[in-house]
């Protein structure tokens, strides 16, 4: 049985694709026309998954100490929260 080693540029390869199809959904909802709570959730949801693989992998904190990856994720987590509230009440 063979391995399959992922190596760091494989990897941020694929993260990178995976950013660029989350980007390419969204833009399709929009230039589609749908609205609506379920698609502002998916739009939120894409939004996290980006930023956390932004945060860890590209900025490159995924191997630093705690307080900095909870600090940047909570900052994430903080836009998110306020957008979706803002989306709410408006």
């Amino acid at each position: 049985m063979t391995r399959f080693a992922i190596t760091s540029s494989t990897k941020a390869t694929l993260i990178w694709l995976l950013l660029v199809l989350l980007t390419l959904v969204t833009y399709g909802l929009g230039k589609i026309g749908y609205s609506g709570t379920f698609v502002i959730t998916i739009v939120l949801a894409s939004v996290l998954i980006k930023g956390h693989h932004i945060i860890a992998d590209f900025m490159g904190l995924r191997g630093t100490e705690k307080k900095w990856r909870w600090l940047m994720q909570g900052w994430l987590l903080l836009i998110v929260a306020v957008i979706a509230t803002a989306y709410r009440y408006s």
